[in-house]
């Protein structure tokens, strides 16, 4: 704002500046009125000290207890400090105090050294190189499809004055090197910088007049080009997911043209489907198909089967008949075919989904396989044929993708299982007894305790339960 003032900034982070302001409070105390004060209106007594002053936040110019050259001597020493001179304040209140303390004046020699050691005690937290590096600036850069990102730090006594990192959008087809020697010229502008060195981490072909450019390999230089690529890299993944939270969309593409890229896919995956088996010794043996669109559950699209050709524990029979079944009613339905299919198991589980999918189908979709380790966690990704394995890093975004796959389809299959499982050990000689429903059931057992006891009822014994009708059904039932 152009309204007379003098801006410092930008600092390394807030609690930087709140730091360096508690500082100046502490050292300087400064009148917070606005007063017009003049020797006149001192001299007449019109102004009188506020609480300000009591509580020594401010050493009262309105009474004179504070002479005019004190305070534009302190107004000088904050400039110098939040200019990122501290080391001659520092040199200075030193100088002060060993006079002071050389005329005797032990209490003033005090109040002094009291201000060095505040002063002392920030210089030893805010460096991060040695002192002797001063008045330098330090320039990093990283770059994505459409962006640049250009970090700026000014070093003054070792320690970070200002820190600044701004975006530039690509239009042409510009050098790494022209954007960071167009990003000094700005950065140095804006900031009316007058170091005579910069540090950057690759050479570049631009000349300042007095200024010389260096390319650090080691020592304190390369330090400080190393925290400047840290802050820039940084920067670049805040705006990145800033970018993902405004459209959750975006995260979603980019997730999925790296599957594309690392898979070399014909076409973005935008529909995925994986399938999986569950079963006991071969009892109650199901399947279950999940399926993801765009990157998120479809659960309107998942599917439960009931293995129904398959005699016995035989996960690759099972898994063949589960994706005949599914892609052929495709087919016959003309349904949208996967991008992608994924299978929960490894190259076993692949070939017999590739013969179905490809040999008796004549289809060309696209077959990947999730192994899992002895612990039961995803391990490694298979794809193509013969199968190899897809290196993928543990923490990134397409590992924890294929994980929330595999842990899905793996929940849904349990589920499902579990369900059927409950209601094979739960089922009785009443369930097919025409007329006697769920609630005549519970009736029963409630009262006789087993169907054993319910046979050796008598008709009036049954009657008292369920009345007359029902209870001719039942017999006839159980004959």
């Amino acid at each position: 704002v152009r309204d007379g003032s003098r801006y410092y900034g930008p600092y390394p982070s807030i609690y930087t500046a709140k730091v360096m302001l508690q500082m100046l409070k502490e050292l300087y105390p400064l009148r917070t009125c606005k007063y017009p004060l003049t020797p006149e209106s001192i001299a007449k007594g019109r102004y009188k000290v506020c609480l300000e002053y009591h509580i020594k936040r401010c050493k009262g110019p309105c009474e004179g207890l504070q002479t005019l050259e004190e305070y534009q001597q302190n107004i000088s020493e904050i400039k110098e400090i939040l200019r990122g001179n501290i080391s001659q304040i520092s040199k200075h209140l030193y100088e002060e105090m060993q006079k002071l303390a050389g005329e005797l004046r032990f209490e003033e020699a005090q109040k002094i050294k009291e201000k060095y050691e505040v002063i002392e005690n920030y210089r030893s937290k805010s460096t991060v190189v040695t002192p002797m590096l001063h008045n330098i600036d330090v320039f990093s850069l990283a770059e994505n499809e459409n962006s640049t990102y250009i970090n700026y730090l000014h070093i003054g006594n070792g320690a970070i004055v200002q820190a600044y990192t701004f975006e530039y959008k690509k239009r042409l087809d510009e050098s790494k090197e022209e954007l960071l020697s167009l990003g000094i010229i700005e950065m140095r502008n804006r900031f009316k910088s007058t170091a005579r060195e910069i540090i950057v981490p690759f050479p570049l072909d631009i000349e300042l007049e007095n200024v010389s450019i260096t390319v650090p390999q080691r020592g304190d230089k390369k330090k400080l080009v190393e925290l400047s690529e840290m802050n820039v890299k940084q920067y670049k993944v805040d705006k990145l997911k800033q970018a993902e939270k405004l459209n959750p969309e975006q995260r979603s593409t980019r997730l999925l043209k790296e599957i594309q890229e690392t898979f070399h896919l014909p076409k973005l995956p935008a529909h995925i489907e994986c399938f999986d088996n569950s079963n006991i010794q071969g009892s109650d043996a199901v399947a279950a198909c999940v399926v993801f669109k765009m990157a998120k559950p479809s659960k309107k699209d998942y599917r439960k089967y009931n293995i129904k050709t398959v005699v016995g524990p035989d996960d690759y029979a099972s898994m063949k008949e589960v994706v005949r079944r599914r892609y052929q009613r495709a087919i016959v339905e003309e349904t949208p075919l996967p991008d992608l299919i994924i299978t929960d198991g490894g190259k076993g589980q692949m070939e017999v989904v590739r013969e179905v999918i490809q040999d008796e189908l004549h289809l060309d979709i696209p077959i990947a396989g999730l192994a899992k380790d002895g612990k039961h966690r995803t391990s490694e990704l298979l794809f193509g044929f013969p199968p190899e394995t897809i290196g993928m890093p543990i923490q990134s975004f397409m590992f924890k993708f294929f994980t929330q796959i595999q842990d899905e389809v793996h929940r849904f299959a349990i589920t499902f299982h579990k369900d059927k499982r409950s209601k094979s050990q739960t089922k009785s000689e009443l369930d097919t007894i025409k007329g006697i429903g769920e609630k005549t059931k519970v009736l029963l057992l409630r009262h006789f305790k087993s169907v054993k006891r319910i046979r050796e009822a008598g008709f009036d014994e049954l009657k008292e339960v369920i009345g007359e009708a029902k209870t001719k059904a039942l017999l006839n039932g159980l004959k």
